[in-house]
């Protein structure tokens, strides 16, 4: 028998969110706990083993997952570090492994270390020694270092956005592992590093320009020899040093080859990389589209207050907007508020009470807006996600009724990327005239499909798409759209083990 570990350690993180996040906000499970739970959840760990599962000379050790709740703020350095341990310890007691599948996430952020995910592989390949094959997997809003790839034999990202590979990416990788296991290839690792940072509905990958070297790295992977490729374009909010856009090609043993389809796929996106920003519009004429919608639901995207891509979660800035111009419809608006929560537990369901909702994190950037409301509904905030099934963990929640305003109002953070905290909330969002998604990009049937009005606004918050006016200060420049004269000569970067 073969023997395979799994180990797994997720967030996503804005450094421009002042909340620090901390290891409470991980879920952390271990051994049977952690097999149950991806067992039952389409995500890369579930894909993995489902590929496991049809060898049956192949046993698998699920050892350990620290999975964030949510995205948020910059993870202090003795959080981390307790996670680091707890994992890297589950390594050395596990029993002698023929390789080790890292599910990892690739823009985690962490007070004195850039590169959290480099540092996990360079103490597991430490621990494990250096001739049991590593594959590890990624969001494509990963940051990828050379000591990512200087520890890994090969690496798998997501080719969706909005994300809807993650099982197939596990798929993929555990393919990978098997083929490099078996000993049927020796891959080597093409990488080449874009200066862009981007956004917007070109990287939609059914439809975008993204698309174009997206296809060009499925094709790698298609071919004969072809082992993985793909384009991390990083994430915008976590601003450090290496913070940028990379194409990568994983081949079995062909340099020259993975140095040419590399540079293809960093050229395709470099083509097209000047269409992908959003076209933000304004609150205030945001608002007056708002009111010219005579029928049907208007979408708000505050994607600067996007809980998915580590931001607070507490913005009221549209709602304020909406009150500033007497909007009159009835509106949707989910906000991170503990107080709040408190005070409608306190009062009971049916009562009113006199809070404040909003601005309880981020005060720089958002004020408590005072409100006379009905509690409509109290819940424990344990959910189930829409869209893959994850368990999510909001705290307690409440519903308060201001007014035409209706509150979604929880005590952490939680992703949005989809409806399911409406849902559970007992609030569907085709019967409001305004809904705030507080989303970049959520999957067209979830709000796009069916809106009457789809706007992106430009609001304030710790993951703007209005990138000049977040204050970056560590990552490499030039950068786009950082700065006004950006040059991009191809560089190649080789890797291999």
């Amino acid at each position: 028998m073969k023997r395979i570990l799994i180990a797994e350690c997720k967030q996503e993180v804005s450094t421009f969110n002042p909340v620090p996040s901390g290891y409470a906000d991980f879920m952390v499970r271990r051994d049977d706990a952690m097999l149950a739970y991806h067992r039952a959840t389409h995500n890369e760990v579930g894909g993995a083993l489902s590929v496991f599962d049809t060898r049956q000379d192949i046993a698998v050790d699920t050892l350990y997952s620290a999975l964030a709740i949510t995205s948020g703020g910059t993870l202090p350095a003795a959080d981390f570090k307790r996670i680091a341990t707890e994992m890297i310890d589950s390594l050395h007691a596990a029993p002698p492994a023929d390789g080790v599948y890292f599910c990892l996430h690739g823009a985690m952020a962490v007070t004195g270390e850039d590169d959290p995910e480099g540092f996990l592989l360079q103490q597991a390949r430490a621990t494990l020694g250096e001739r049991i094959p590593i594959v590890a997997s990624f969001d494509l809003h990963g940051v990828l270092t050379d000591r990512i790839l200087q520890h890994c034999d090969a690496i798998v990202c997501y080719h969706t956005y909005p994300h809807i590979d993650f099982y197939e990416t596990g798929l993929r990788a555990a393919a990978t592992l098997l083929k490099i296991m078996d000993g049927a290839v020796k891959p080597v690792t093409a990488r080449v590093f874009v200066p862009a940072l981007v956004r917007g509905d070109e990287l939609i990958t059914a439809s975008g320009a993204i698309r174009h070297p997206v296809q060009a790295a499925q094709s790698v992977e298609a071919s004969p020899g072809g082992l993985s490729a793909g384009l991390f374009w990083g994430n915008p909010f976590t601003d450090v040093a290496a913070l940028g856009s990379n194409a990568f090609v994983v081949v079995d043993g062909d340099i020259a080859r993975a140095s040419r389809e590399a540079v293809r796929i960093a050229e395709l996106f470099w083509r097209d990389h000047t269409r992908m920003r959003v076209p933000l519009t304004d609150m205030v004429q945001a608002t007056q589209q708002a009111k010219s919608v005579k029928t049907g639901t208007t979408i708000l995207v505050d994607a600067a207050d996007a809980t998915s891509s580590g931001a607070s979660g507490d913005s009221n800035a549209i709602v304020r907007a909406l009150l500033d111009a007497d909007y009159r419809g009835s509106v949707l608006a989910p906000v991170v508020d503990p107080a709040a929560v408190q005070a409608a537990f306190a009062a009971g369901v049916g009562a009113v009470v006199h809070t404040t909702v909003g601005g309880a994190l981020d005060p720089a950037r958002f004020r408590p807006l005072a409100i006379e409301a009905q509690v409509r509904l109290l819940c424990d905030g344990q959910l189930r996600s829409e869209s893959f099934g994850e368990v999510w963990d909001a705290g307690p929640s409440a519903v308060l009724q201001a007014g035409a305003i209706t509150w979604v109002v929880t005590t952490r953070p939680v992703s949005l990327y989809d409806r399911t905290l409406f849902y559970a909330c007992g609030q569907d969002p085709r019967h409001f005239d305004v809904v705030i998604v507080k989303s970049p990009q959520c999957q067209p049937h979830m709000f796009r499909e069916w809106s009457a009005c789809y706007i992106d606004v430009d609001a304030p918050g710790a993951t703007s798409a209005n990138l000049l006016n977040l204050g970056h200060t560590r990552c490499v420049r030039p950068i786009f759209p950082l700065d006004a004269e950006v040059p991009f000569v191809p560089t190649v970067q080789i890797f291999s083990r």
